[in-house]
């Protein structure tokens, strides 16, 4: 949970509970005029917050408002004792933009969340300027059912607890997540990375919100909302996703070619491409923003 150098935190209150969020201490010059503000929003997954796109936000804080939150029982942000469901996240994403901006946002979000967004902005379109997906997925889409081998253990009475604590918030279930399953690469992986997501991860009730996205509580299939979006839309996936595969995304590309106007495919990167090599996607968010 490392905030980069020259960002503070802030708070916003939902309808249930505070999120923390991170912008920089100054104000963007903007030579041109207002710019719109630019939302980072990381993904799901056991120890996840905003420092996954800590590597990428601050190159554009000098020509854009940035805000990256810590979403709703991630992070710094409140933790609630309750068995997460969708539309909390669907609702508490919503405020936390109506809040943070007085004006359309271009929004930047990966994984799941990203798929959230997409619902969000079907249904409240005036919110958004444009949407920037890195490999979005609902993880049932085009009606595949949601499949993980923790899914049905996690279902079991106190087996949720036990399997987070002994097996997902250690350093060593960390370091084995990102190098098997977010990156292309195990060496690209630092001990800062380690400390950042475990340092989230070990936050009191930390295990509500992991938990209930591993068991699959908020999945969905995207693919019945896709054809929905009127949002200008870009997308990019790390072609060594696990997961979530780089075909899915040309599937859900096709769903909608008017709105979603790109996808680029990344090379040797896994699922985060934002944090496993940020230079590269910086570069590649230029590319797609000028293009939206």
């Amino acid at each position: 949970m490392l905030q980069p150098p020259g960002f503070r935190q802030h708070t916003v209150v939902t309808s249930l509970g505070s999120i923390a969020y991170y912008q920089p201490d100054f104000a963007a010059p903007h030579p041109s005029g207002k710019k719109p503000t630019l939302v980072f929003l990381h993904g799901f997954g056991g120890g996840s917050s905003a420092y996954e796109w800590s590597k990428v936000y601050p190159a554009f804080a000098t020509e854009y408002p940035v805000v990256a939150p810590d979403l709703l029982g991630w992070g710094r942000s409140d933790h609630l004792q309750r068995a997460y469901q969708m539309e909390d996240y669907l609702a508490t994403i919503r405020e936390f933009l109506e809040q943070v901006s007085e004006s359309p946002v271009i929004a930047v979000a990966s994984s799941l969340t990203a798929a959230l967004l997409v619902r969000v902005a079907v249904s409240h379109p005036n919110l958004f300027r444009s949407l920037i997906l890195s490999a979005p997925a609902g993880l049932s889409d085009f009606g595949k059912p949601y499949a993980n081998p923790l899914a049905q253990l996690l279902k079991l009475p106190f087996a949720d607890r036990l399997l987070y604590s002994t097996a997902i918030a250690t350093p060593a279930g960390i370091r084995m997540f990102l190098e098997q399953r977010q990156f292309a690469r195990a060496n690209r992986v630092s001990q800062e990375m380690v400390d950042a997501y475990l340092a989230s991860a070990s936050q009191p009730n930390a295990e509500y919100s992991a938990v209930s996205f591993v068991r699959g509580d908020l999945c969905f299939d995207l693919a019945e909302y896709i054809p929905q979006l009127k949002t200008p839309t870009a997308i990019f996936w790390g072609k060594q996703a696990q997961f979530t595969t780089s075909d899915l995304g040309q599937r859900l590309a096709d769903l909608n070619p008017q709105t979603i106007r790109a996808l680029e495919i990344l090379e040797d990167t896994g699922l985060t491409p934002q944090l496993e090599l940020p230079g590269v996607t910086i570069g590649v968010m230029r590319q797609l923003m000028g293009r939206l």
